[in-house]
């Protein structure tokens, strides 16, 4: 049977999502998890490969196995796996559900700290520690929405990734407390999307940057006059929920290039 895990993470100290030899990453140590409880050398699955650093309250993925009732798998496995990473939820799904192509959209969160600096969050959110234009970062954003070519706004593609168009749904910046939140829903990311669409907004809301460049950035006749924002820390990124439908299908057709996502 095929079963889904809605997983949590700390990303601090795991090499991003993806199964990296000789690297600490999240699919290795929950594949190891799976072979624990199971006996069985099972491949995960996952939605999304988030980078190195970054964390992770909704992840999600799958693998098949009938060792186990589909929820007792989160009892099982959180028995077994390191406390930066938890099962949240574990249930059966139909054998044709993925993860991955099977997800309507995701959606990330980037934090700012803008108040004093608290070792508390640090390891959470990039710390700025000043004042911020949250007008002309609300602006900025606007600027983002819908179907734009992405290629600014990514690190270090590989030569394989041809497709840098991508479809955003909504881009919100929002001040809570002494945080600044970036909250991002899209069919699918590129490689650093998530950190240098943040980058660019923090810099419109520090002065460094004019507003209407964001827009220019997005235009393959303009992004080469200006430089490209800064990718911003892994650890201030968060993958919060993945959304699939009531009845998941593959959505690969509706994602522009989905099969060479990199996120």
């Amino acid at each position: 049977m095929r079963i889904k895990l809605t997983v949590a993470y700390d990303g601090t100290e795991f090499r991003g999502w993806a199964r990296n030899k000789g690297q600490r990453t999240v699919q290795s140590t929950l594949k190891e998890a799976v072979r624990r409880v199971s006996g069985e050398e099972i491949e995960i699955i996952g939605a999304s490969r988030t980078d190195g650093g970054a964390h992770a309250k909704g992840q999600v993925c799958h693998f098949d196995c009938s060792k186990l009732p589909p929820e007792k798998w989160s009892y099982a496995l959180n028995k077994v796996l390191p406390p930066d990473i938890r099962i949240m939820k574990s249930i059966r799904v139909p054998d044709d559900f993925s993860s991955r192509f099977s997800a309507i959209d995701r959606f990330y969160r980037y934090r700012i700290l803008v108040g004093k600096p608290d070792p508390m969050r640090e390891r959470f959110a990039h710390y700025y520690g000043r004042e911020l234009n949250l007008d002309l970062m609300k602006q900025a954003a606007s600027y983002l929405v819908g179907d734009h070519d992405f290629l600014a706004f990514t690190e270090e593609l590989e030569s394989s990734v041809t497709n840098t168009r991508r479809v955003l749904y909504s881009v919100d910046v929002r001040q809570v407390r002494d945080e600044v939140w970036v909250d991002i829903v899209g069919t699918a990311f590129l490689r650093g999307m998530m950190r240098r669409m943040s980058g660019a907004i923090l810099e419109v809301g520090r002065g460094y940057r004019d507003v209407v460049e964001v827009s220019r950035l997005l235009q393959p006749e303009e992004r080469l006059k200006y430089q490209w924002p800064v990718v911003l820390p892994a650890k201030g990124l968060c993958l919060m929920k993945i959304r699939y439908g009531r009845h998941p299908r593959d959505h690969r057709d509706l994602t522009h290039g989905f099969d060479q996502e990199t996120f």
